[in-house]
């Protein structure tokens, strides 16, 4: 597959087919929906006094102020046309183009932008659509790129259609898609098949029994418990701010939680969640660098799990929608979790993906003397079992054709799988109390982001073991790896996938994929197995 650069599309709106390097403006009421804030604040601040004397039964007007009425009109009405004349400045001067294998957007009409991103770099591209946007039918499009610490490029604000339509030729690009420059139709939007979405009754529950829930309770017991000793009931006052705060982080997870929805595409998974504010997360399956799933204690009741991923461009954010974006699954039962693990790593790379994984996320070492294997993973050698008393049993790793499997966690289940060619350096830790019981700790370093791949007081002859075998396995994985384009690396290995293409009519610009990449059609409780 190759990359063309000089493609010609049509986008939804425009009278004319939009040619390969033109420069394109944003939507009309962009800098409106972004700059609502500083509107309301002009209004609050020349209307917040008359709003206060009509709630008073006063005159809406202070009567000493009668004869300066024309000069603060006056004077609203200038801040108010500097602030629009500013809205139109910044959608005059904010231009976006699709050219010579970039995304570019310029930006700034006093202290001038320009931003970029390479399309066969592109990690993830989102659609976010805030409340307000939504009642205007915008969005906003977030590229993700490779070693970027935030967000490359934010395009917002785009009609919906319009928004769809140039994410769907960015991420065909990204993926291989040949785009021939006698192109004159628009690239439809690749086909999806849904394979899993999120109750909001799971939601509910998962987050009344979260970690935060537990330490809420823990905090208000003992609040209550200070209060009873020492007779002061004025505690409880002081408990508001953080009621208020915590019912506050409650919303924002289950805003966030809400109707979400994973599929399968050509160009990769695509995530949609939110009740006010929607996103649609386009995440191909190859430019994931680390997954990780987790089980609280509470959940293990009713078999509940989450996932995180690391992606590049995502980093490492402490806020909601940086934890929003690098969720997976936020809840789910343990066919969801397997079903996502095929999308992420479709060659497994052994013969019973199921024992394994059912292994790494719920099992056990053995207790029996001498012994250090448990399906399949390596655990911490018993001796050392002082060191970690619960978790010794748990702690353990398997490297499989593919992947390297890190399970960990007696109360608190983790299991976090790399990808070989996905290891960008390790490191060996061991500190007194590790040499004193001979075992060492393996870091594993990939991009920033929620997972931290790390081999637990492993022997210090297997760690040493290791240590060669993953720089040997991920130097040839790297090898083997000729193409950043996932379209391409997938295919082989799940030819399904790239079989969905062929699911439409081809249109002019849609790709073809050659036959030995693509199974014959089947029936449709095998192609359900497929897609699964």
């Amino acid at each position: 597959m190759s990359l063309e650069n000089d493609a010609t599309v049509s986008l939804p709106g425009k009278p004319e087919p939009t040619v390969d390097g033109d420069w394109n403006r944003v939507h009309p009421a962009s800098p409106f929906v972004r700059g609502w804030v500083a509107l309301a604040a002009v209004g609050f601040f020349f209307g917040r006094d008359a709003f206060e004397r009509m709630l008073q039964g006063r005159d809406f007007m202070d009567p000493n102020l009668s004869g300066r009425v024309p000069w603060l009109l006056a004077g609203g009405a200038v801040v108010l046309l500097l602030t629009v004349g500013g809205f139109i400045l910044s959608w005059y001067f904010t231009r976006y183009q699709v050219a010579e294998g970039y995304v570019r957007v310029n930006t700034g009409f006093l202290f001038k932008q320009q931003r970029q991103a390479r399309l066969d770099r592109v990690q993830a591209i989102d659609i976010v659509q805030p409340l307000l946007a939504r009642i205007f039918g915008l969005a906003e499009l977030k590229f993700e790129v490779a070693d970027a610490g935030e967000s490359a490029v934010r395009l917002a604000y785009l009609p919906l259609d319009q928004a769809k339509q140039l994410r769907a030729t960015i991420l065909a690009r990204a993926a291989g898609v040949v785009i021939g420059p006698e192109t004159t139709e628009e690239i439809p939007e690749a086909p999806e098949h849904v394979v899993l979405s999120v109750p909001p009754s799971r939601l509910i529950g998962s987050l009344l029994l979260s970690e935060q829930t537990v330490g809420i309770l823990a905090g208000a017991a003992v609040v209550v418990a200070v209060s009873v000793f020492t007779q002061n009931q004025t505690l409880f006052l002081a408990l508001i701010p953080g009621v208020l705060g915590i019912a506050a982080a409650y919303w924002s997870s289950f805003n966030k939680g809400y109707n979400f929805t994973a599929a399968i595409s050509p160009d990769g998974i695509r995530l949609r969640y939110g009740l006010l504010d929607t996103q649609a997360q386009t995440l191909p399956p190859g430019r994931i660098q680390a997954l990780m799933v987790t089980q609280p204690p509470l959940w293990r009741v009713f078999g509940w799990y989450r996932m995180h991923v690391n992606v590049a461009g995502y980093g490492v954010s402490g806020s909601t929608e940086g934890a929003a974006r690098t969720m997976l699954l936020p809840v789910g039962l343990k066919p969801d979790v397997l079903r996502m693990m095929s999308l992420v790593l479709p060659d497994p790379g052994v013969e019973d993906p199921e024992r394994v994984f059912t292994a790494g996320l719920d099992g056990l070492g053995p207790v029996e003397a001498g012994s250090s294997m448990s399906d399949g993973f390596t655990t911490t050698p018993r001796r050392a079992r002082l060191l970690a008393p619960l978790g010794w049993r748990r702690n353990g790793f398997l490297a499989t054709k593919t992947a390297l499997l890190i399970r960990s966690g007696r109360w608190w289940h983790t299991l976090v799988m790399v990808p070989h060619q996905r290891t960008q350096s390790m490191a060996l830790h061991q500190g007194p109390w590790a040499r004193r019981f001979g075992v060492a700790d393996l870091v594993l370093h990939t991009t920033a982001g929620p997972v931290s791949p790390r081999v637990f007081q492993a022997g210090v002859e297997q760690a040493v073991e290791l240590f060669d075998q993953q720089a040997a396995r991920a130097r040839e994985a790297r090898k083997r790896q000729t193409s950043e384009q996932w379209l391409a690396q997938v295919a082989p290995q799940a030819p399904e996938v790239a079989a969905t293409l062929t699911e439409e009519p081809t249109q002019p610009g849609q790709p073809t994929q050659p036959e030995s990449d693509i199974h014959p059609r089947t029936s449709p409780q095998q192609e359900e197995r497929n897609h699964g």
